[in-house]
C-alpha cells in the first residue's frame, strides 16, 4: 500500500520555489496559466524519489524536463481529485517518465494505477504524504499532508481565502464545511497550505490565516451553505472534455 520564497519567470510561465527548513526536501511550485492550476513537485534530495501533485496536460513536458534536469526519479503522479477545469497530465507523464505511477482517490471513480483513501501514505524516500479525505467539492477530494505536518496540499477543498465550488460533481456545501474544519483546520496553525488553484496571484497560505481570514469558512455552517448555494458561477469551460479524460487518467480518445 502507498502506505525566503522566490519567483522566477521561465518561458512565460511562473515557477515558484520554496526552501523548506529541511533542506533534504526538494520542493517546487509550478503554474499553468490557462486554468490557474498549481502543480507541486516534492522529492527526497538523497534518494531522488519524487512525487508530482496535480500535473496538467499542457505543462507535462515542462514538468518532465524539470524532473530530469534535477536528476530525480518520478515514482508517483497524484491528483487531489478528478478535475473539471483541466485535463490531468498523469497519463502523459507515465510515458515521459517510465516507472511513474498514477494515484487518485478510490472514491473519485477515475482510472489510476493506485487508488488510495483516508490514512494511506504516498512514500518517497524518507518522506511521505498522508491522504486525508476532504470531500464536498467532489466525492473523491483528498488533501495531502507532509509527514511533519509543515505542508499540506488542499486541492480545491480549500483555496486561499476561498474554497472549491459545490454546485456540480457530487458537490455538497455541508460536506465541504465539515471536511475543511475537521481535516484541514485541525492541522497546526503554522502549517503552510498549497491549493490546486489561485486566481489572484497568491501562492501559499497557512492554517492560522484561513481560520481567521477566509471569508466563507469563518462563517457558521448555515451561513456557509447559503453563500455556496448563491455563487451563480459559470460552468467550467473545459468540463465536458476534462472530466471524461480525467476519469481515464487524462488519456484522450484518438
Amino acid at each position: 500500500m502507498l502506505t525566503s520564497f522566490g519567483k522566477v519567470l521561465i518561458g512565460g510561465v511562473r515557477r515558484y520555489s520554496a526552501m523548506a527548513a529541511d533542506r533534504r526536501l526538494i520542493f517546487r511550485q509550478l503554474f499553468e496559466p490557462v486554468s490557474c492550476t498549481y502543480t507541486y513537485l516534492l522529492a527526497d534530495a538523497e534518494t531522488k524519489e519524487a512525487v508530482l501533485i496535480d500535473p496538467v496536460l499542457e505543462t507535462a513536458n515542462r514538468d518532465a524536463k524539470l524532473v530530469k534536469d534535477l536528476g530525480l526519479k518520478m515514482v508517483y503522479a497524484a491528483n487531489t481529485h478528478c478535475h473539471a477545469d483541466h485535463i490531468t497530465g498523469t497519463g502523459v507523464l507515465k510515458k515521459l517518465l517510465p516507472g511513474c505511477k498514477s494515484v487518485i482517490s478510490k472514491d473519485s471513480g477515475a482510472v489510476a494505477d493506485i487508488h488510495i483513501q483516508e490514512g494511506d501514505l504516498i512514500k518517497f524516500g524518507k518522506y511521505s504524504l498522508e491522504a486525508r479525505a476532504t470531500p464536498g467539492h467532489t466525492d473523491g477530494c483528498l488533501t495531502y499532508v507532509l509527514n511533519d505536518k509543515s505542508l499540506a496540499f488542499t486541492g480545491d477543498a480549500l483555496l486561499i481565502r476561498g474554497c472549491g465550488r459545490t454546485d456540480f460533481q457530487q458537490g455538497c456545501p455541508n460536506t465541504l464545511y465539515h471536511s475543511v474544519h475537521s481535516k484541514i483546520f485541525s492541522l497546526p496553525d503554522s502549517c503552510h497550505l498549497y491549493p490546486a488553484h489561485d486566481y489572484t496571484g497568491q501562492t501559499v497560505t497557512t492554517v492560522e490565516e484561513e481560520k481567521r481570514l477566509n471569508p466563507r469558512l469563518t462563517k457558521s455552517e448555515a451561513e456557509f451553505v447559503k453563500i455556496m448555494n448563491n455563487l451563480n458561477l459559470p460552468r467550467p469551460k473545459q468540463i465536458d472534455v476534462a472530466v471524461p479524460a480525467n476519469l481515464k487518467c487524462g488519456i484522450q480518445d484518438d
